[in-house]
Protein backbone atom coordinates (compact mmCIF):
# COMPACT_ATOMS: atom_id res chain seq x y z
CA UNK A 1 0.00 0.00 0.00
CA UNK A 2 2.56 2.39 0.79
CA UNK A 3 4.30 1.61 -2.86
CA UNK A 4 1.44 2.22 -4.29
CA UNK A 5 0.81 5.79 -2.66
CA UNK A 6 4.70 6.70 -3.23
CA UNK A 7 4.05 5.60 -7.07
CA UNK A 8 0.90 7.69 -7.16
CA UNK A 9 2.74 10.59 -5.92
CA UNK A 10 5.21 10.42 -8.31
CA UNK A 11 2.77 9.93 -11.16
CA UNK A 12 1.33 12.96 -9.96
CA UNK A 13 4.56 14.70 -9.44
CA UNK A 14 5.05 14.03 -12.98
CA UNK A 15 1.87 15.54 -14.47
CA UNK A 16 2.53 18.92 -12.44
CA UNK A 17 5.87 19.15 -13.55
CA UNK A 18 4.75 18.84 -17.18
CA UNK A 19 2.02 21.17 -16.71
CA UNK A 20 4.82 24.20 -15.05
CA UNK A 21 7.26 23.13 -18.03
CA UNK A 22 3.52 24.42 -20.61
CA UNK A 23 3.28 27.40 -18.19
CA UNK A 24 7.14 28.55 -18.38
CA UNK A 25 6.93 27.81 -22.33
CA UNK A 26 3.76 30.18 -22.68
CA UNK A 27 5.47 33.33 -20.80
CA UNK A 28 9.06 32.84 -22.48
CA UNK A 29 9.67 34.98 -24.98
CA UNK A 30 9.75 34.63 -29.15
CA UNK A 31 13.43 34.73 -30.32
CA UNK A 32 13.92 37.60 -32.71
CA UNK A 33 15.87 40.84 -33.28
CA UNK A 34 19.20 41.39 -32.86
CA UNK A 35 18.94 40.24 -29.56
CA UNK A 36 17.66 36.73 -30.43
CA UNK A 37 20.65 35.01 -28.27
CA UNK A 38 19.56 36.38 -25.21
CA UNK A 39 16.15 34.91 -25.54
CA UNK A 40 17.74 31.83 -26.47
CA UNK A 41 20.20 31.62 -23.82
CA UNK A 42 17.25 32.86 -21.63
CA UNK A 43 14.95 29.24 -22.56
CA UNK A 44 18.11 27.23 -21.80
CA UNK A 45 18.89 28.27 -18.86
CA UNK A 46 15.12 28.13 -17.95
CA UNK A 47 14.26 25.06 -19.67
CA UNK A 48 17.17 23.12 -18.17
CA UNK A 49 14.74 20.54 -15.87
CA UNK A 50 14.52 20.69 -12.50
CA UNK A 51 12.17 19.70 -9.89
CA UNK A 52 10.41 22.88 -10.22
CA UNK A 53 10.05 23.00 -6.56
CA UNK A 54 9.09 26.99 -6.66
CA UNK A 55 6.33 27.31 -8.71
CA UNK A 56 4.66 23.68 -7.50
CA UNK A 57 4.87 24.92 -3.60
CA UNK A 58 3.40 28.60 -5.13
CA UNK A 59 0.55 26.50 -7.22
CA UNK A 60 -0.13 23.83 -4.13
CA UNK A 61 -0.21 26.94 -1.97
CA UNK A 62 -2.56 28.40 -3.51
CA UNK A 63 -4.67 25.57 -4.16
CA UNK A 64 -4.99 24.79 -0.50
CA UNK A 65 -6.39 28.30 0.19
CA UNK A 66 -8.94 27.59 -2.55
CA UNK A 67 -7.53 29.03 -5.54
CA UNK A 68 -8.83 28.20 -8.73
CA UNK A 69 -8.29 30.47 -11.52
CA UNK A 70 -5.00 30.98 -13.78
CA UNK A 71 -4.09 34.63 -12.17
CA UNK A 72 -1.47 32.27 -10.82
CA UNK A 73 0.51 31.36 -13.30
CA UNK A 74 2.46 34.59 -14.09
CA UNK A 75 3.96 34.34 -10.85
CA UNK A 76 4.80 30.80 -10.83
CA UNK A 77 6.54 31.58 -14.03
CA UNK A 78 8.35 34.88 -12.69
CA UNK A 79 9.57 33.06 -9.88
CA UNK A 80 10.88 30.21 -11.70
CA UNK A 81 12.80 33.20 -13.87
CA UNK A 82 14.19 34.86 -10.74
CA UNK A 83 15.51 31.22 -9.28
CA UNK A 84 16.86 30.36 -12.52
CA UNK A 85 18.79 33.87 -13.22
CA UNK A 86 20.47 33.16 -9.41
CA UNK A 87 21.40 30.20 -11.18
CA UNK A 88 23.05 31.25 -14.02
CA UNK A 89 24.85 34.01 -11.71
CA UNK A 90 25.81 31.88 -9.12
CA UNK A 91 27.62 29.55 -11.96
CA UNK A 92 29.74 31.80 -13.27
CA UNK A 93 33.48 31.92 -12.94
CA UNK A 94 34.02 34.55 -9.97
CA UNK A 95 31.03 32.65 -8.39
CA UNK A 96 30.79 28.94 -7.92
CA UNK A 97 32.31 28.59 -11.07
CA UNK A 98 30.51 25.51 -12.04
CA UNK A 99 30.42 24.02 -15.73
CA UNK A 100 27.44 21.29 -15.37
CA UNK A 101 23.94 21.81 -13.37
CA UNK A 102 21.48 19.57 -13.82
CA UNK A 103 23.58 16.96 -15.75
CA UNK A 104 24.53 19.77 -19.20
CA UNK A 105 26.89 22.41 -19.49
CA UNK A 106 25.93 25.70 -17.60
CA UNK A 107 24.83 28.88 -19.45
CA UNK A 108 28.31 30.86 -19.36
CA UNK A 109 29.97 27.30 -20.59
CA UNK A 110 27.39 27.32 -23.60
CA UNK A 111 27.28 31.54 -24.50
CA UNK A 112 29.90 32.98 -22.54
CA UNK A 113 30.21 35.04 -19.49
CA UNK A 114 29.17 37.80 -20.93
CA UNK A 115 26.24 36.94 -22.45
CA UNK A 116 25.50 34.76 -19.04
CA UNK A 117 25.70 38.04 -17.45
CA UNK A 118 22.88 39.54 -19.60
CA UNK A 119 21.01 36.12 -19.51
CA UNK A 120 20.67 36.38 -15.76
CA UNK A 121 20.04 40.39 -15.96
CA UNK A 122 17.18 39.62 -19.12
CA UNK A 123 15.44 36.94 -16.72
CA UNK A 124 15.47 38.67 -13.57
CA UNK A 125 13.85 41.62 -15.52
CA UNK A 126 11.44 39.82 -17.67
CA UNK A 127 10.40 38.11 -14.65
CA UNK A 128 8.66 40.98 -13.48
CA UNK A 129 7.01 41.97 -16.79
CA UNK A 130 5.72 38.03 -16.95
CA UNK A 131 4.25 39.07 -12.99
CA UNK A 132 2.20 41.91 -14.45
CA UNK A 133 0.22 40.30 -16.76
CA UNK A 134 -1.44 38.50 -13.45
CA UNK A 135 -3.47 42.33 -13.63
CA UNK A 136 -5.06 40.84 -17.31
CA UNK A 137 -6.42 37.33 -15.43
CA UNK A 138 -7.30 39.26 -12.06
CA UNK A 139 -11.24 39.30 -10.89
CA UNK A 140 -11.77 42.71 -9.61
CA UNK A 141 -11.24 41.70 -6.22
CA UNK A 142 -8.29 40.13 -6.82
CA UNK A 143 -6.37 43.54 -7.94
CA UNK A 144 -4.87 44.33 -4.37
CA UNK A 145 -4.18 40.63 -4.18
CA UNK A 146 -1.77 40.88 -7.30
CA UNK A 147 -0.62 44.29 -5.93
CA UNK A 148 0.51 42.42 -2.56
CA UNK A 149 2.11 39.13 -3.98
CA UNK A 150 4.57 41.79 -6.37
CA UNK A 151 5.53 43.46 -3.44
CA UNK A 152 6.68 39.74 -1.92
CA UNK A 153 8.06 38.91 -5.37
CA UNK A 154 10.04 42.31 -5.37
CA UNK A 155 11.12 41.89 -1.84
CA UNK A 156 11.88 38.39 -1.07
CA UNK A 157 14.40 37.94 -3.78
CA UNK A 158 16.49 41.31 -3.14
CA UNK A 159 18.96 42.72 -0.42
CA UNK A 160 16.68 41.88 2.25
CA UNK A 161 16.48 37.86 1.22
CA UNK A 162 17.95 36.08 -1.42
CA UNK A 163 20.84 38.76 -2.32
CA UNK A 164 21.36 39.05 1.11
CA UNK A 165 22.41 35.65 1.06
CA UNK A 166 24.60 35.18 -1.94
CA UNK A 167 26.49 38.57 -0.50
CA UNK A 168 27.33 36.57 3.13
CA UNK A 169 28.40 33.41 0.94
CA UNK A 170 30.78 35.61 -1.08
CA UNK A 171 31.91 38.01 1.50
CA UNK A 172 32.36 34.84 4.01
CA UNK A 173 33.95 32.65 1.30
CA UNK A 174 37.75 30.81 2.62
CA UNK A 175 36.49 32.16 5.95
CA UNK A 176 35.85 29.58 9.21
CA UNK A 177 31.66 30.04 9.57
CA UNK A 178 30.22 30.37 12.67
CA UNK A 179 26.83 28.73 12.66
CA UNK A 180 24.96 32.07 12.74
CA UNK A 181 26.46 33.05 9.94
CA UNK A 182 25.33 29.06 7.86
CA UNK A 183 21.80 29.90 9.11
CA UNK A 184 22.09 33.55 7.74
CA UNK A 185 23.37 32.09 4.50
CA UNK A 186 20.68 29.42 4.57
CA UNK A 187 17.17 31.37 5.47
CA UNK A 188 18.45 34.23 3.12
CA UNK A 189 19.53 32.33 -0.07
CA UNK A 190 17.41 29.56 0.11
CA UNK A 191 14.40 30.25 1.98
CA UNK A 192 13.66 33.70 1.38
CA UNK A 193 12.30 32.41 -2.50
CA UNK A 194 10.15 29.37 -1.01
CA UNK A 195 9.16 31.60 1.52
CA UNK A 196 7.54 34.11 -1.20
CA UNK A 197 6.11 31.20 -3.18
CA UNK A 198 4.05 29.99 -0.48
CA UNK A 199 3.47 33.91 0.86
CA UNK A 200 2.02 34.93 -2.91
CA UNK A 201 0.31 31.35 -3.52
CA UNK A 202 -1.88 32.28 -0.11
CA UNK A 203 -2.22 35.76 -1.00
CA UNK A 204 -3.85 35.19 -4.29
CA UNK A 205 -6.15 32.85 -3.13
CA UNK A 206 -7.45 35.40 -0.11
CA UNK A 207 -6.04 34.41 2.32
CA UNK A 208 -5.81 35.67 5.72
CA UNK A 209 -2.77 38.11 7.07
CA UNK A 210 -2.59 35.54 9.89
CA UNK A 211 -2.71 32.24 7.32
CA UNK A 212 0.13 34.38 5.08
CA UNK A 213 2.46 34.50 8.00
CA UNK A 214 2.12 30.64 8.43
CA UNK A 215 3.18 30.16 5.60
CA UNK A 216 6.11 32.46 5.76
CA UNK A 217 6.65 30.39 8.69
CA UNK A 218 6.68 27.37 6.74
CA UNK A 219 8.39 28.72 3.80
CA UNK A 220 11.43 29.29 6.40
CA UNK A 221 11.55 25.59 7.74
CA UNK A 222 11.28 23.87 4.16
CA UNK A 223 14.49 26.10 2.83
CA UNK A 224 16.14 25.34 5.88
CA UNK A 225 15.65 21.48 5.73
CA UNK A 226 16.09 21.56 2.04
CA UNK A 227 19.30 23.45 2.05
CA UNK A 228 20.79 21.40 4.93
CA UNK A 229 20.15 18.31 2.73
CA UNK A 230 21.54 19.98 -0.05
CA UNK A 231 25.22 20.14 2.11
CA UNK A 232 24.00 16.45 2.72
CA UNK A 233 24.02 15.15 -0.81
CA UNK A 234 26.89 16.94 -1.57
CA UNK A 235 28.97 14.54 0.79
CA UNK A 236 26.78 11.52 0.41
CA UNK A 237 25.06 12.35 -3.22
CA UNK A 238 25.56 10.30 -6.67
CA UNK A 239 27.42 12.30 -8.97
CA UNK A 240 25.22 10.80 -11.28
CA UNK A 241 21.78 11.14 -9.96
CA UNK A 242 22.12 15.08 -9.02
CA UNK A 243 23.23 15.84 -11.89
CA UNK A 244 26.56 17.65 -11.11
CA UNK A 245 30.02 17.45 -9.23
CA UNK A 246 30.00 15.69 -5.64
CA UNK A 247 32.45 17.07 -2.73
CA UNK A 248 32.90 20.64 -4.39
CA UNK A 249 31.99 22.12 -0.88
CA UNK A 250 35.29 20.09 0.66
CA UNK A 251 37.44 20.73 -2.34
CA UNK A 252 36.50 24.72 -1.73
CA UNK A 253 37.26 24.40 1.83
CA UNK A 254 33.62 25.45 2.14
CA UNK A 255 31.92 25.50 5.63
CA UNK A 256 28.58 24.05 5.58
CA UNK A 257 26.05 22.99 8.21
CA UNK A 258 27.10 19.47 8.21
CA UNK A 259 30.95 20.53 8.90
CA UNK A 260 30.05 21.97 12.01
CA UNK A 261 27.53 19.47 12.97
CA UNK A 262 28.37 15.98 11.40
CA UNK A 263 26.32 14.22 9.23
CA UNK A 264 24.27 12.27 11.69
CA UNK A 265 23.57 15.13 13.89
CA UNK A 266 22.66 17.03 10.08
CA UNK A 267 20.21 14.38 9.13
CA UNK A 268 18.63 14.74 12.69
CA UNK A 269 18.09 18.55 12.12
CA UNK A 270 16.56 17.74 8.90
CA UNK A 271 13.94 15.30 10.30
CA UNK A 272 12.77 18.07 13.49
CA UNK A 273 13.11 21.22 11.02
CA UNK A 274 10.83 19.22 8.50
CA UNK A 275 8.36 18.31 11.04
CA UNK A 276 8.16 22.10 12.10
CA UNK A 277 7.00 23.02 8.88
CA UNK A 278 4.60 19.63 8.34
CA UNK A 279 3.36 20.31 11.30
CA UNK A 280 2.26 23.72 10.06
CA UNK A 281 0.86 22.26 7.12
CA UNK A 282 -1.39 19.15 8.63
CA UNK A 283 -3.42 22.02 9.98
CA UNK A 284 -4.51 23.49 6.87
CA UNK A 285 -3.94 20.39 4.07
CA UNK A 286 -7.25 18.55 4.76
CA UNK A 287 -7.68 17.43 1.37
CA UNK A 288 -5.67 14.97 -0.76
CA UNK A 289 -2.48 16.20 1.62
CA UNK A 290 -0.41 16.76 -1.89
CA UNK A 291 1.54 19.79 -0.30
CA UNK A 292 2.49 17.95 2.83
CA UNK A 293 3.43 14.92 0.77
CA UNK A 294 5.41 17.28 -1.62
CA UNK A 295 6.96 18.70 1.18
CA UNK A 296 8.09 15.30 2.73
CA UNK A 297 9.51 14.71 -0.85
CA UNK A 298 11.20 17.71 -1.39
CA UNK A 299 13.10 17.35 2.66
CA UNK A 300 14.02 13.55 1.97
CA UNK A 301 15.53 13.93 -1.68
CA UNK A 302 18.17 12.07 -3.14
CA UNK A 303 18.98 14.02 -5.56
Amino acid sequence: MRMERVMNFKEEQKEKVEKIEAILREYLPEANGYQSVIMEAMEYSLMAGGKRLRPMLMMETYRLFGGETEVIYPFMAAMEMIHTYSLVHDDLPAMDNDEYRRGRKTTHIVYGEDMAILTGDALLNYAYEVATKAFDLADKDQIMNVVEAIKILASKPGIYGMIAGQVADVELEGTPLSMEQILFIHKNKTSALIEACMMIGAVLAGASKEDVLKMEECGEYIGLAFQIQDDILDLTGDEEEIGKPVGSDEKNHKTTYVTLKGLERSQRDVEDISKKAIDILEKYDKGDRYLTNLTRFLIHRTH
